[in-house]
């Protein structure tokens, strides 16, 4: 059940619930932190079995967008939406009556892609307003934000074998990786021109053709088999807390690190890695290339611009690294520190973001 004393003990602001029976939108907004500018993050749309099970949802992944966007260096706060539905019935109606009430927030939230959304779905959100980013390039957007999510992964990995290892090369290297949807296919190919070796799991079966199809030597398992793959890292990108009591006795990883949001069931599964000898890389920080992508669409888009961007996780996740060896901490810890150190800077000098009022003439578009 959602009370005051939630939002007070995890930061948020501001919880907001939408409803259209017309078009059976069930929405719920969680704005968690606006000191360092709007929040941004994405419309994840999923068949939860109890709106408290979304409820729960759109507190962690709000947060963890607070973390994400100060530690990338981004002026936005942390946000995130999530609309209770079947991917099945997604329609124009649907989207179109989401964005109408995005647009009532008055810029405080900013959405964008995510689980189960895709840039057609974004395409119908931005009709009814200027409040989302991820549109389709045709409009001044930056489209599919997956790839850029994909090459932060890759980077983040890369990092990570340059700790462990002392070598930046993935050649060789095992990767076990969990999903291979958007993000998950998009990194395979990245690993497959830097030559690793893919052992992969999906439950979706045209996820699992698509991957038998591009990449046939590529080796799949049932996604129980996963996680006790002996592999030199082991890759989340599905949805979180695959890092948990049950899973963490079967890793034969050395590292962690992945693409999926909340990769730790509890703060205390990163301690539990640090203890058994494996280098967990920050999910928030390694994941950020797509945030990081869509944020220039304010400025003005470009793929040259977003992958330098992106290029920068590499030396933020060894620095993230430095810190937790340097004060002895588990490396999520350490992630916290540096995303909270900007956040507690800021505040001293901004006050919630409280939106902007749109002067536009009705039916003129105008971005930010």
């Amino acid at each position: 059940m959602l009370t005051l004393e939630t939002m007070y003990s995890m930061g948020h602001e501001e919880v907001v619930f939408f409803q259209d029976k017309s078009c059976g939108l069930k929405a719920i907004v969680g704005i968690h932190d606006t000191t360092l500018g709007p929040a941004l993050g994405g419309t994840r749309l999923w068949p939860y079995a109890t709106e408290e099970e979304a409820l729960i949802d759109v507190l962690r992944l709000s947060r963890g967008m607070t973390y994400k966007n100060a530690i990338s260096g981004l002026n936005l706060g942390g946000g995130k939406a999530v609309i209770i539905a079947d991917p099945k019935n997604k329609s124009e109606a649907l989207f179109r009556s989401f964005g109408r009430f995005i647009e009532s927030l008055n810029g405080r939230y900013i959405t964008a892609e995510d689980v189960n959304t895709n840039v057609e779905d974004i395409e119908h959100i931005f009709t009814e307003t200027n409040y989302v980013t991820g549109v389709a390039q045709a409009n001044g957007g930056s489209g599919n934000p997956s790839p850029y999510t994909a090459l932060g992964v890759f980077r983040g990995i890369e990092a990570s074998v340059t700790k462990a290892f002392g070598s930046r090369s993935l050649k060789g290297k095992t990767i076990a990786l969990q999903g291979v949807g958007s993000v998950g296919f998009e990194l395979s190919k990245l690993l497959a021109e830097a030559g690793a070796n893919i052992v992969y799991t999906d439950v979706n079966e045209n996820n699992i053709n698509r991957m038998k199809e591009a990449f046939p030597n590529f080796k799949f398992v049932a996604p129980n088999e996963i996680f006790s793959v002996a592999c030199d890292v082991y890759t989340p990108c599905a949805l979180g807390a695959s890092i948990n009591d049950e899973t963490i006795p079967q890793l034969k990883a050395k590292i962690v690190c992945g693409a999926a949001n909340n990769q730790l069931k509890e703060d205390r599964h990163g301690l539990i890695l640090k203890e058994k000898g494996i280098l967990y890389a920050p999910d928030y920080l390694v994941n950020a290339g797509g945030v990081m992508n869509v944020s220039i669409e304010f400025e003005g888009w470009a793929d040259s611009k977003s992958r330098r961007m992106v290029d920068t996780i590499y030396e933020k996740t060894l620095d993230v690294f430095a810190i937790s060896e340097k004060q002895n901490i588990p490396v999520n810890k350490a992630a916290d520190v540096m995303a909270e150190k900007r956040i507690e800077a800021m505040k001293s000098i901004k006050t919630s973001y409280l939106g902007k009022v749109d002067h536009r003439m009705p039916g003129q578009k105008r971005r930010f």
